[in-house]
């Protein structure tokens, strides 16, 4: 069986990061754009990760821009973006694909984890949330008009 440790990714800089590297820790993993309704969720999940950091809890950042092509920036221009507008400080990492034959391994991964509506494996908006335990299992899927601190107690059951 598969966890989330299994799989890297590019973060906003180009760097490859094992995921492996949060071992331990308890993930928030969304899928994010710029221009988006739901952007202003930035800020919730920056109070998650500020507030609940020290006892564990990892927001990961995930840009994408399959949904109404709201994030067309580059790497530079979302990373500014982010640090300018919300003062993001949790890992971001580079622009991918979450549906579709490009999508990135770690979202094939999740989204057969953790089915959305109907169980449905495809992803339907920016700002889809999935939490990961810390032994690096899916534990639940959030859509994304649900705020980030509504999941909050889900998160401080795991940690």
């Amino acid at each position: 069986m598969a966890t989330v440790y299994d799989f890297s990714a590019s973060d906003i800089t180009g760097k490859e990061v094992s995921l492996a590297d949060y071992q331990g820790k308890v993930l928030l993993i969304v899928n994010t754009a710029s221009k988006c309704g739901f952007t202003p969720q930035y800020e919730g999940l920056e109070a998650l990760h500020d507030d609940l950091a020290g006892r564990g809890l990892v927001v990961l950042g995930f840009p994408c821009n399959q949904f109404g092509q709201q994030e067309p920036g580059d790497a530079a221009e979302i990373a500014n973006f982010c640090k300018l507008t919300y003062d993001v400080s949790f890992p971001l990492f580079a622009k991918v694909d979450v549906n579709g034959p490009s999508a990135h391994p770690l979202y094939k991964w999740l989204t057969d984890e953790a089915r959305g509506f109907l169980g449905s494996r495809a992803i339907k908006w920016n700002f889809t949330k999935f939490l990961v335990d810390r032994e690096g299992r899916v534990v639940e899927r959030f859509a994304p008009t649900t705020p980030p601190e509504a999941i909050r107690p889900r998160i401080e059951a795991l940690l």
